[in-house]
């Protein structure tokens, strides 16, 4: 695995850029209905491919326009067992959706021939991303992610993503079980307005038990779903383990999980404002290499972050 996620072509140091929060967007920008947040139905029929299409070419120009690398996040953050159940989705369909999701990307890498670009399997976490619930032991977790991930090793993804895990065990049971598939596999954690995951747990505390308990499994970690303000001070004083952490992937919005959740209308923040909170946190995070948005945000806040951490790196 480690041999594995040193051919990524993130692992070079040079800087990629990712989506922005695709359910968000899908939602208050297209104006599509996802039931349970889930955008990965869209890939059943020509009309929602179309509209993934679009939404991927619209983040994928960010970064021919400034030179970046661009890594193609798949649409699959719900698609695993229970929530295709609570969507009437049958596992046999659940599984050709997921390889189908690697293939649309496919087809669009070879739209922008000149881009550097990596195919991503999207991993979401089995409850609530926001609330930990009823945590899985480690070997559950291995169970419950391996039709989603065995599904994505056979196509031509280069890694899978496991986006919005919040609590250790389910961390590792999707390190394992990418491990067991052959698969180059990244966690992103998300925090709370403390840092913390929503367990309690430091950010800190959680990136060592990963590490220690699947012999440093993750290609890299990351982190998504939380503002810049709610983590910097922690990366900012955090020890050798922040060194591990690779790629953001913020809110454009400061609420917490909590008013996230009540919120009727999107909030955006501001797309320069979000640049600079990127170009900040490179600067101390020289190693941070892959930069997205989550909720609240899209193609506009990821040309600003791509701008903001081009100034940064022409300053250092």
């Amino acid at each position: 695995m480690k041999e594995l996620a040193q051919t990524l072509p993130q692992m070079s140091g040079d800087l990629f850029v990712t989506d922005g929060g695709i359910e968000t967007t899908l939602i208050f920008d297209y104006g599509i209905d996802l039931p349970l947040f889930a955008a990965f139905p869209l890939l059943a029929t020509g009309e929602g491919r179309e509209t993934l299409r679009r939404y991927y070419r619209s983040h994928a120009s960010v970064a021919v326009t400034h030179g970046t690398g661009f890594v193609f996040e798949s649409a699959t953050w719900r698609a695993s067992p229970d929530w295709a159940r609570k969507l009437g989705v049958s596992l046999e369909d659940l599984v050709t959706l997921n390889q189908r999701s690697i293939s649309l990307m496919a087809e669009l890498r070879v739209e922008f021939p000149g881009l550097r670009s990596v195919l991503s399997g999207c991993i979401g976490p089995r409850g609530d991303g926001y609330v930990p619930g009823e945590i899985m032991q480690p070997a559950e977790a291995e169970a419950y992610h391996d039709v989603q991930i065995g599904a994505l090793a056979t196509t031509g993804a280069d890694l899978v993503t496991a986006i919005t895990i919040n609590n250790t065990p389910e961390a590792i049971g999707i390190v394992r079980a990418a491990q067991g598939h052959g698969i180059p596999v990244v966690i992103s954690f998300t925090v709370e307005t403390d840092g913390r995951l929503p367990t309690g747990q430091t950010l800190g505390a959680a990136i060592s038990e990963v590490d220690a308990r699947t012999d440093f499994g993750p290609a890299y970690f990351m982190l998504n779903c939380a503002h810049p303000d709610h983590f910097s001070e922690t990366l900012r004083t955090g020890g050798e383990w922040r060194n591990r952490i690779c790629g953001i992937r913020a809110n454009a919005s400061r609420l917490s999980h909590a008013e996230l959740d009540e919120a009727e209308e999107l909030d955006d923040g501001n797309p320069v404002e979000t640049g600079r909170d990127y170009a900040d946190l490179k600067s101390f995070m020289p190693q941070l290499v892959v930069l997205g948005g989550c909720c609240g945000t899209d193609h506009r806040h990821i040309e600003q972050v791509c701008l903001a951490a081009k100034d940064s790196l022409s300053a250092a």
